[in-house]
């Protein structure tokens, strides 16, 4: 018999020791320049064996990567047997406009969606005030794809409180109303707390939201960096965290091995909780995100392995 957890359903632990391995879903960015595509296509091929549910595509802040977002999810199509969710946003956009992408991706053979409100351009975390022709909000804008077509829409889910929000209750509200107007999964913004997110998914799942919830896992090697990305969305950093990276700063090799040591065992934790999909933001970077995806039993079969080495 399955073993359960009252709050979180079925659990499903990690593929390390014969049990099942769980479902893996990789985000990249659209490159800049020449050098970052060569990289990010070679980060794709080193992870597409894997064979991840799906692999999402970021959209800037303001849609500045409207363009770019486009091409790398169509080049995904074309060249390989990947899944591509594109990223998708409400900011600086009319309705119609947005209303146009959707469209085309549809067209384009795109069935799954990322659906954000967004950030407003040049300011992550920045006050959002939406156009007067534009979507307010990201339950309105997956209400708008599902109207265009029978896209699975992912959408976004902060693991304890969104900064915008007064609490909670208010935050599981919003995340009713998406899946009311068609949201078929949450993926997590990064965390490192683990008891907060699940005393937060506790009243998630006691609110009567069944839908899969991917825990986002950000693979970090230089901690200066994430506290300066964290900050700007109000994701709080443990003080455990900043101790293992303390003395650091010269040493990159003992940097990934503790990034790869403590993605691999948050995994493992929410495993353990009943987590069976993960979410990994891999910065472009295949090999961190590789080694975690190993630990925990997902691997490539042994013909693809070769295939990839040629």
């Amino acid at each position: 018999m399955t073993p359960t957890n009252s709050a979180l359903g079925p659990v499903a632990r990690a593929g390390v020791g014969g049990t099942p391995r769980p479902n893996v879903s990789f985000e990249f960015s659209p490159p800049k320049t020449p050098e970052a595509e060569a990289a990010l296509w070679e980060a794709i091929g080193r992870l597409a064996p894997l064979k991840p549910s799906f692999v999402s595509v970021t959209y800037g802040a303001g849609g500045s990567t409207r363009d770019r977002t486009h091409r790398t999810v169509l080049r995904m199509v074309e060249e390989t047997d990947l899944k591509p969710a594109a990223h998708l946003t409400c900011v600086e956009a009319s309705r119609e406009e947005v209303n146009e992408v959707i469209r085309d991706y549809w067209q384009a053979g795109i069935r799954h969606i990322v659906a954000l409100r967004g950030d407003p351009p040049g300011q992550i975390g920045g006050a959002y005030a939406p156009r007067p022709d534009g979507y307010n909000n990201a339950t309105e804008l997956t209400a708008a794809i599902r109207a265009v077509g029978d896209f699975e829409v992912s959408v976004g889910l902060y693991p304890h409180v969104h900064p915008e929000s007064p609490g909670i209750e208010h935050d599981i509200d919003v995340l009713k109303a998406k899946v009311d107007a068609g949201a078929s999964r949450a993926i997590t913004q990064f965390f490192f707390d683990i008891d907060g997110f699940l005393r937060f998914m506790e009243q998630v799942r006691k609110a009567g939201v069944t839908i899969p919830v991917s825990p986002g896992i950000m693979p970090v090697t230089n901690y200066k960096a994430l506290k300066r990305m964290a900050g700007p969305i109000g994701i709080q950093l443990p003080l455990w965290l900043a101790n293992l990276f303390e003395g650091l700063e010269n040493d990159p090799e003992t940097r990934r091995l503790i990034a790869a040591s403590v993605a691999s065992e948050m995994c493992a934790k929410l495993a353990e909780e009943g987590f069976a999909d993960f979410h990994f933001y891999t910065l472009n970077r295949a090999d961190l995100t590789y080694a975690i995806c190993r630990v925990l039993g997902v691997r490539e079969t042994p013909t693809e392995a070769k295939e990839a080495a040629a």
